[in-house]
């Protein structure tokens, strides 16, 4: 569990936390199971390749919910799935389950073996990108191949209660038998006999009838034979594991709300009889020139590609935050420039302006940034508020500085008050610490700015860049940053 200090008497000032429904379609005001208590299930990664930059998104916002209900004394149980079986290319239970298609391509043998080893690279690697984002961890990162016996229960007790057939390739949830089927985000069930699914598999009895168990060659033992637990019983069983069988908020992207959490749904529900999640969020898509991002159109970034290019976690972190996270936002390195300028700013402000001085928490101002973050999560009022902060001349720069720090509690942008360490990260290099070469080139050109010799100076400077540094004058002298 997680909790950052605020005292009761604090959180009593504080406007109630207002979040987005997906299933009612409205703001509500939260409203936990239990009083203080919060359980949160996030889709995870399925493990076979690169989590890209769109992907990404989900679990900032994911994180920056649980920021929020941390921030207003809540305790927060978070449980973070990792698909490492059993995830279907196609949504119709068809096509190659994506970690054999992510063997296949770094031609690995096709095994439960392989298929470990394989989700552990790329497991480590996600939990590097969240690293690298201030992502909070979760309280259980749970694996989907950890769970393989709560999965094979969860189809037997549906299979018990009469919500499951069997076909020759496995058996099928019968969504008839759930009534409620398709409520999260008010899918037209009957629209959908029209439509082609049908007839990828013609055993189904509905082409939204989906897969709890598929047969194959590889897999587990079990009544139905070998093979997979399908894709939507993977959650279901890991959330009743890892938080019991009702919670208080699902995560996710929006495109896993149509079929992955209407499934979910469904099994849950059936299987128990109670509500699952009281509450369904969801984050919208990046785009880049107005497409979705994705690995299928050849557009999917990675993490690692703009920190290639010299941006940091934290840049990226300050885009996606710019934005709402229930809003389609367009990706471009032009907006990424943007975002690193401005946040740049704020850390230089923080760490250099900021850096010896001390100052009270405003609280009305508190309660400004409170009204912004409790109203769904409103993180580009936040980042508004902080700006105005700092041109806000009734405030001292302690108090700004107090301030900036309580945003960075809830946004996680890496304005910390460690002034040394945020410089380093930003680059900045102590005089002390400069090569030799640079540092006499650094007195040449002081020498020449007193000297008011110009040119000479602007040639030393050319100079300073040429070595990588990148230099700025300021009323405390040069300043030099890696580039």
């Amino acid at each position: 569990m997680f909790k950052l200090f605020k005292s009761d008497s604090d959180v009593e000032l504080f406007p109630k936390v207002v979040l987005f429904n997906s299933e009612t379609r409205a703001k509500e005001i939260f409203d936990p199971l239990t009083n203080k208590n919060v359980k949160i299930y996030s889709c995870g990664p399925t493990v076979y390749d690169y989590a890209h930059i769109g992907n990404l998104r989900a679990y900032v916002f994911s994180d920056t919910l649980k920021r929020t209900l941390l921030y207003n004394g809540y305790e927060v149980n978070h449980t973070i799935n990792l698909t490492d079986f059993g995830h279907l290319t196609s949504d119709a239970d068809t096509g190659d389950d994506k970690m054999m298609k992510g063997l296949k391509r770094e031609n690995m043998e096709v095994s439960l073996e392989s298929m470990r080893l394989l989700s552990d690279r790329y497991i480590a690697l996600f939990k590097n990108d969240i690293e690298s984002l201030n992502i909070l961890p979760p309280t259980v990162f749970a694996r989907a191949s950890d769970y393989v016996t709560e999965q094979i229960a969860l189809v037997k007790t549906l299979e018990e209660k009469g919500y499951t057939y069997k076909t020759s390739d496995g058996v099928y949830f019968d969504i008839s038998k759930f009534p409620t089927y398709g409520r999260l985000g008010n899918i037209d069930i009957e629209a959908l006999r029209d439509g082609s699914r049908i007839e990828e598999n013609t055993e189904k009895k509905h082409p939204a009838d989906f897969a709890v168990w598929k047969n194959g060659e590889l897999g587990w033992d079990s009544v139905w034979g070998k093979g997979f637990p399908g894709w939507h019983i993977e959650c279901s069983a890991m959330a009743f594991a890892t938080l019991g069988k009702q919670i208080d908020i699902h995560t996710g992207g929006v495109d896993n709300m149509p079929t992955h959490h209407n499934g979910e749904i469904a099994q849950c529900e059936s299987a128990t009889g109670k509500q699952f999640s009281k509450y369904w969020m969801h984050s919208e898509h990046i785009q880049i020139n107005d497409e979705k991002i994705a690995k299928s159109e050849n557009n999917g970034l990675i993490l690692q590609d703009l920190l290639d290019k010299g941006y940091s976690g934290d840049d990226y972190r300050y885009w996606l935050l710019q934005s709402h996270y229930r809003t389609k936002t367009n990706f471009s390195l032009v907006a990424l420039d943007a975002s690193k300028q401005a946040l740049t700013r704020l850390k230089k402000i923080m760490f250099t302006q900021y850096a010896d001085v001390r100052g009270k928490l405003d609280t009305q101002k508190q309660i400004e940034i409170v009204q912004a973050i409790n109203n769904d999560l409103d993180t580009p009022k936040v980042i508004a508020l902080m700006h105005d902060f700092i041109k806000d001349e009734s405030l001292t720069d302690g108090e700004k500085k107090a301030l900036l720090l309580e945003c960075d509690s809830l946004l996680g942008i890496g304005l910390s008050d460690n002034a040394e360490e945020g410089l380093a990260e930003l680059g900045h290099v102590a005089t002390d610490e400069l090569p030799e070469n640079v540092q006499e080139l650094l007195n040449q050109r002081e020498a020449s700015r007193i000297a008011k010799n110009w040119s000479e100076a602007d040639r030393l400077r050319d100079a300073i860049e040429l070595e990588g540094y990148t230099l700025e004058d300021s009323p405390e002298g040069p300043k030099l940053t890696k580039k």
